[in-house]
């Protein structure tokens, strides 16, 4: 970790210049631009004393941030295929996380399995084709540029109805797929 580096983050974020960082820390600027630019290593007193000037601790200070991984590529991508449909994980290990994102490709007259009731909701938007959601006893029609939204109390499923493949991106929260 870069002291220095972070210090400086911390103390524009607080819009201080280095003159009143050192004017609260009994210390020089100078002293504070050395210590920005890693030229310099502070004492344990004089690094908590800057610490409590930026209105931080040392444990917050030294906390690792977990870098959180944003962009995914086609080779991170879960595949599996059954019965006409083709079901692309987009985000690997997403039933940790609060939504679960499916890319689905259903071949002409095929259909998702059964879904029973549970916890949660789903939407969807058609990328190609035409689908119909069965949800309980109601057929609802979905046409490409189309989306859709349940709360998934009742048993549902989704059925190709096109003369042509279907594809949509499909999200249950919680992870349900």
């Amino acid at each position: 970790m870069e002291l220095g580096s972070k210090i400086k983050q911390m103390r524009l974020q607080l819009s201080l210049t280095q003159e009143e960082l050192a004017d609260r820390c009994e210390l020089t600027k100078g002293y504070i631009s050395q210590l920005e630019n890693d030229l310099t290593s502070p004492s344990i007193a004089t690094l908590i004393d800057i610490l409590n000037a930026l209105g931080t601790s040392p444990s917050e200070f030294f906390k690792e941030e977990k870098q959180e991984k944003v962009v995914f590529s086609k080779d991170e991508y879960i595949e599996s295929q059954t019965d006409g449909m083709m079901r692309k994980w987009i985000i690997p290990n997403a039933q940790k996380n609060m939504m679960e994102p499916l890319l689905v490709e259903l071949e002409e007259g095929a259909s998702t399995p059964e879904d029973y009731p549970h916890d949660g909701e789903e939407l969807g938007f058609l990328l190609e084709g035409k689908i119909e959601i069965v949800l309980g006893k109601k057929i609802y029609s979905c046409k490409k540029g189309e989306s859709f939204y349940f709360t998934a109390d009742k048993t549902h499923f989704i059925v190709n109805k096109g003369k042509s493949k279907a594809k949509f991106l499909w999200v249950s929260t919680p992870p349900n797929f």
